[in-house]
């Protein structure tokens, strides 16, 4: 969906193989917060599971596709190829999804 009224809203599910979720905790935080940091990324967030499962949800709200490209390369060019990537840590197969997110409907205030 390419309009530029909406934004790119990218959430990811995924889970841990057994006694590697502190690791793989830590090494999606960083790349939400690499994804902060970049230009284009209006937020970003991981969030673990709350029974305590290695199950984690990412989401990260982009202004457009180019912008989910950038941090996406980024992301490969400067974590994964240092650290190998998240891919052996996982437990199975992420489920992924792009949405789009109405820039009317995103309250950034706080309450």
């Amino acid at each position: 969906m390419k309009s530029s009224k909406h934004l790119w809203l990218e959430t990811v599910v995924c889970s841990a193989r057994n006694g590697v979720d502190a690791r793989l905790e830590r090494m999606l935080e960083a790349r939400q917060e690499m994804r902060r940091r970049t230009e284009g990324c209006i937020r970003a967030w991981v969030s673990r599971s709350m029974d305590g499962q290695p199950m984690f949800l990412l989401q990260a709200i982009y202004k457009n596709e180019e912008s989910w490209h950038r941090c996406a390369k980024r992301i490969a060019d400067e974590l994964d190829s240092r650290d190998g990537g998240i891919q052996s840590l996982l437990g199975g197969p992420p489920l992924v999804g792009i949405f789009a997110l109405k820039e009317e409907n995103l309250n950034l205030e706080a309450p």
